[in-house]
């Protein structure tokens, strides 16, 4: 299980390695692409209620007739 303080050692030697500026600049891409799915994610939402409406605009209306009717 992994407690405090090793989730600490090992942010501390992430840093080390990388370096702050550039954990930032990956936090900040991160943020931006995970921003950038809930919009897209939210234009489809939008598109399918559109398409959903233009269905429901188009009605067609007839007959049905079922099995055991002989065929005309």
């Amino acid at each position: 299980m992994i407690t405090v303080p090793k989730l600490l050692i090992l942010l501390a030697i992430i840093m080390v390695v990388f370096g702050t500026k550039k954990l930032r600049n990956i936090g900040t891409d991160l943020g931006e692409a995970i921003r950038g799915f809930r919009s897209a994610l939210k234009e489809g939402e939008g598109e399918k209620v559109a398409e959903a409406d233009d269905v429901k605009d188009k009605i067609i209306e007839g007959e049905t007739a079922s099995k055991t009717d002989e065929k005309v």
